[in-house]
């Protein structure tokens, strides 16, 4: 169950109307987290969907922070018990969102999709939800959601990364990208050598909604990517870097690599280069 295959029919963006319409059949999950350390469960707590489950980031979507870069996948069993906690089970279609146009929320939808199940990000996120919010947590039945490696085809490591293996993007934003600004957890200044910037925030309009594909297409020309077959997207930990493999795919233009370690992992060695500029 890899490369997309469950979920071939499913986009990775989906609209509102598509989520209203299909109800209890999908399993809806808040996946808000805040790189300034924000809690993305209070935000959670103090509204939501309706129905909505909390995906925790640091519990269930990565692992302890290390050689590896701040944000590395979790072990297979520990993704499936955290998804099964939520209720979301091998045959089960997921739909995820944030406040931040799905650059966060995407890093879910990404994992599930890699794996071959049904998951997609709502398009506009916590934004373009036209009802109430409720308060109170959802109570999910734990159901059956099976252990599986994560599939090398979709993954990029170091070695490919230094080896110069297919056209590198970075999603960060553009003052970090050049090195103007650096956050305390980025170990250098700049990027890794070679890397485009398509920014992910980029992909979406000022309503957080995805721009129209033929944007989003041009966009990535500009970046010499015309097919993502080639592409190895990477941020500062392998979250927002997700949110510009799922723009590919809705665009139309296949599937890439994730780089999970991204700069926190490349930029750890000082005796790598960073390019600044």
């Amino acid at each position: 169950m890899d490369d997309g295959r469950m979920c071939q029919d499913l986009p990775p963006f989906v609209d509102v109307e598509w989520l209203e319409a299909r109800g209890s059949d999908v399993v809806t999950a808040d996946a808000r987290w805040y790189l300034d350390g924000a809690s993305g469960r209070a935000a959670y707590d103090d509204g939501h969907l309706p129905g909505a489950v909390f995906a925790d980031l640091d519990a269930s979507l990565s692992a302890s922070s290390g050689s590896r870069g701040l944000n590395p996948l979790p072990d297979p069993e520990v993704f499936a018990h955290g998804m099964s906690s939520l209720g979301i089970g091998d045959d089960t279609t997921v739909v995820a969102y944030d406040d931040a146009g799905g650059v966060i929320a995407a890093r879910l939808v990404w994992m599930l999709r890699a794996l071959g199940r049904r998951a997609a990000l709502l398009d506009g996120g916590l934004g373009a939800w036209r009802g109430p919010l409720e308060t109170n947590p959802a109570e999910p039945t734990p159901a059956t959601f099976t252990p599986s490696p994560w599939p090398r085809a979709r993954i990029a490591e170091l070695e490919d990364i230094t080896a110069g293996a297919g056209i590198v993007i970075d999603a960060r934003n553009a003052d970090r990208f050049d090195g103007r600004h650096q956050l305390p957890t980025d170990p250098q200044a700049g990027h890794i050598p070679g890397a485009v910037n398509v920014p992910c925030r980029q992909n979406l309009s000022p309503d957080g909604r995805l721009r129209p594909i033929a944007e989003i297409r041009a966009a990535f020309a500009n970046a010499r990517v015309e097919d993502a077959t080639t592409v190895i997207s990477y941020c500062g930990s392998g979250v927002t870097a997700c949110h510009n493999l799922l723009t590919l795919e809705q665009a139309g233009l296949g599937l890439g690599r994730l780089y999970v370690g991204g700069w926190s992992e490349y930029a750890a060695d000082p005796r790598r280069h960073a390019e600044l500029g």
